[in-house]
């Protein structure tokens, strides 16, 4: 359902499926002249505009600093490196801010030849064996691991030696200094001198140099076990804690699963199969999970309960406690001495500031806020800070239609002054300066005759005066602050330009320019680049975004079958970012089978207004698919060669079930469609998503409820076009009988579609080869209306060529 969980990796080679298919005519098409058959080589054409083939000829493209001052704001050192992608490989830069240089982070030539004499293998300037290093405390040399061995080799590159484990210099910086990284199940103290662990139900702490363990709780059981990470979708076995700064104490939870419903998982096999039960929380339940929060005193092993009724397993931000890898609503303060933390009632619709003293767990109420529909505090981060220093909270809200910040007071809690306001997002508070009274945010929307959706950084006072743009080139921007808030690497581009990156100081200038992406061997292959395009929204006036497909050998004089790439949200949308990527999926690939391909970013999807976001709120069956139709009858208004009698449409998780709700709810505009992966139901998906845009489950008396209309299954025996229906069997993320509740009604219906089951999939089938062929296949047999080649074997990566007429 979250864009990010749907994300698959291509394999090479194609992954064995079962498929249940109900075979029928094939639809009337207005096929563009005779019938013929696509061959293999019409695919491997498509298949070159995959990302695996166009991505590596993209170089000089993304600036990813890793900064030596690690985080350490109190750093003076505001030197970084970045590895970048050129051909052949890759090369490191070392960029000095204050002297305004860039220049290698070491003899590239010269390193290889020395380290491939050190470790008997063969390396070239741009083939280095390893993608990070650390820099030694006086700048000579730097550390590296490769050949399973670690290496310290001098900058000049005259020599690389072995360094015996355990003698690793202690004052390198690995990746930005800081303390040596925990492993993927631990995590470390801000000292570094300890990492925190679950083991048996309980938080345990190891000594990072001695390995001596230590059991800091000793009631956690099965169910209600302490810094959980569980949310019934997704799962780890990492610890869910927040170190105090000074790295004397841990604020987490008990995590309590007690009487939580159970999803229960079949693995294909031959012989006796395994049954595999999780718990996992349904809309409506009387039992979800619940936190109880916590401080530990790591030295004296105590554990105090903060004085507080159990919370919802909730956050402000996405459907676990954790997002974005941190456990988004706590905030240590600075003395150690207070923790701040956001409690988040079941619906999403109440908020409560709160702040906990760390040794006695007494806690105070500080605001609260309520939303009619849903509350959230930014765009992959909170945006709230509790600041002790000066006694006052920044606080997010969109209660006038935009998200801005405001400041209150941290003991009554009262409004002291808004910070932003107008038109546009804040999205991302990135840095507040409590000394300097400045924050540094990002925000979307803001600046006329730009895309709405293209991210600026801006800088405003606390008593929201002095707002300035420090991004003003005109692209959607990436940017890394520096550790000391001195300086920012800013990467720009749109979905059409390639990037630039530069350094800018924090007042905007810039500094240096860093890399200029280099897209002319990926031009050279033929690559176009999407066209963005602006429609307008259901009701005529709104208008929407979104990006379009062409094939590479586009003729104007005929006409192409469209095919909508669509994910409804309600977190993000089809087009996703705006920055500039060599591939989207596979949208150019089908285009270049014959296709028209678009993405459009609907009503109910973020980054605009809260109105907008809130478009299709307790009504999820609705998935903008109102605003697709729309824009996609627009479209085909002002382009004569789109073909609308020949509508299509596919999607992944929520795209799947936005796909097969347009195939029954608009079954005479779309003809073909592809559903992966959808969770048709949301009864029978997770509690915390659906709650938050649906609502609360309600039972009627005469035993319907407000979820029924949002279940696909209720509108399958419209279906008239082609349906293509997939799942993985051991998807935990959204299970797999959603689909089957589907299926069991289209059976009922007498209707005929196609179904494919990945015997032992999760979530993320979607880039397999098979998965991506069939989806072709489909498309190109009852939307072009020809055959495509029997039995195709994805190719996978190939040697870059120039394109051909």
């Amino acid at each position: 359902m979250r864009d990010a969980r749907f994300s698959a990796r291509l394999t090479h080679g194609v992954i064995a499926a079962v498929c249940i298919a109900a075979a029928v005519p094939l639809l009337a098409q207005q096929a563009d002249s005779a019938r013929r058959a696509l061959t293999a080589d019409d695919y491997a054409r498509a298949e070159r505009f995959m990302g695996y083939n166009t991505n590596p000829h993209v170089f000089r493209a993304a600036v990813r600093p890793t900064w030596l001052a690690g985080d350490d704001a109190r750093s003076t050192d505001d030197r970084f490196w970045y590895r970048v992608a050129v051909p052949g490989g890759g090369e490191f830069v070392l960029v000095d801010p204050a002297r305004a240089t860039r220049e290698p982070a070491f003899d590239h030539a010269r390193l290889a030849a020395a380290l491939s004499t050190a470790a008997a293998a063969s390396y070239t300037a741009t083939s280095l064996p390893f993608a990070d290093f650390e820099l030694t405390a006086d700048g000579r040399s730097i550390e590296v691991t490769a050949a399973k061995r670690r290496w310290r080799c001098d900058r000049a590159g005259a020599s690389c030696t072995s360094i015996p484990a355990g003698t690793e210099s202690q004052d390198a910086r690995f990746s930005g200094g800081g303390p040596t990284p925990a492993s993927r199940n631990q995590v470390a103290s801000p000292d570094g001198a300890r990492v925190a662990f679950v083991k048996d139900h309980n938080l345990w702490v190891r000594d990072a140099r001695k390995g001596q363990d230590t059991q800091l709780t000793t009631d956690g059981i099965k169910d209600f076990a302490y810094a959980t990470d569980d949310a019934g979708w997704v799962r780890s076995d990492r610890p869910i804690v927040v170190w105090s700064p000074d790295s004397k104490r841990i604020a987490t939870f008990r995590h309590d699963s007690r009487g939580v419903g159970e999803m229960y998982f079949v693995n294909t096999t031959v012989g006796h199969p395994t049954l595999t039960a999780i718990k996992y929380p349904l809309p409506g339940d009387d039992k979800i999970f619940m936190i109880e929060r916590v401080v530990i005193d790591v030295e004296q092993k105590k554990v105090t309960k903060l004085d507080l009724p159990i919370d919802p397993h909730r956050s402000t931000l996405c459907d676990h406690i954790v997002c974005g890898g941190t456990w988004a609503d706590v905030q240590w303060s600075e003395d150690s001495r207070e923790v701040a933390f956001v409690s988040t009632s079941r619906d999403h619709k109440r908020e409560d500031l709160r702040v906990a003293d760390a040794a006695t767990g007494k806690v105070r109420n500080v605001l609260a806020e309520r939303a009619e529909t849903f509350f959230e505090s930014g765009q992959g981060r909170v945006n709230w800070r509790y600041l002790p220093k000066t006694k006052e909270v920044l606080w997010f809200s969109r209660k006038d239609d935009y998200g801005h910040l405001y400041l209150h007071d941290a003991g009554s809690g009262l409004q002291k002054n808004r910070i932003t306001s107008g038109d546009g997002n804040v999205t991302q508070v990135l840095r507040v300066d409590e000394t300097g009274r400045v924050i540094y945010f990002q925000g979307v929307g803001k600046e006329k005759g730009q895309d709405p959706y293209f991210r600026n950084l801006y800088a405003i006072g606390f008593d929201g005066r002095r707002q300035a743009l420090l991004t003003p080139d005109d692209g959607d921007h990436t940017v890394d602050l520096a550790p000391t808030g001195r300086y920012f690497v800013d990467t720009y581009s749109k979905p059409d330009t390639a990037p630039v990156s530069v350094l800018r100081d924090i007042a905007g200038k810039v500094v240096l320019e860093l890399e200029r992406g280099d897209i002319s061997q990926l031009v050279s292959s033929g690559w176009n680049a999407p066209l963005p395009f602006t429609v307008k929204a259901r009701d005529g006036h709104t208008d929407l975004y979104g990006l379009m497909f062409r094939p590479t050998n586009f003729d104007p004089s005929r006409k192409y079958p469209i095919i909508n790439n669509i994910y409804p949200g309600p977190q993000t949308g089809s087009v996703g970012g705006r920055s500039f990527s060599a591939a989207r999926g596979d949208t150019q690939a089908i285009a270049e089978l014959g296709f028209i391909v678009v993405q459009i970013d609907g009503m109910g999807t973020p980054w605009r207004s809260r109105t907008f976001h809130e478009a299709y709120y307790a009504d999820m069956g609705d998935n903008t698919l109102p605003d697709q139709v729309a824009a996609m009858k627009e479209l085909g208004a002002r382009y004569p060669w789109i073909d609308l009698d020949r509508a299509g449409i596919y999607g992944h998780s929520g795209g799947g079930y936005a796909t097969a709700g347009a195939m029954f709810r608009y079954p005479d505009f779309f003809k073909v469609g592809v559903s992966q992966a959808g969770n048709h139901d949301n009864r029978v998906y997770e509690d915390d998503w659906a709650e938050k845009w649906q609502g609360l489950l309600v039972k009627k008396p005469d035993g319907t409820s407000n979820y029924d209309d949002q279940a696909n299954q209720n509108h399958a025996k419209n279906l008239k076009g082609k349906l293509l229906i997939a799942h993985g069997t051991m998807d935990t993320n959204v299970p797999y009988y959603s689909t089957l509740l589907v299926v069991d009604e289209l059976i009922k219906h007498n209707k005929d579609f196609d179904l494919i089951l990945f015997p032992n999939r999760g979530h993320g089938f979607g880039g397999e080869p098979y998965m991506v062929r069939r989806r072709w296949d489909y498309f190109v047999k009852h939307l072009l209306g020809v055959e495509p080649p029997p039995n195709y074997t994805m190719r996978g990566p190939q040697a870059a060529r120039p394109a051909t007429p």
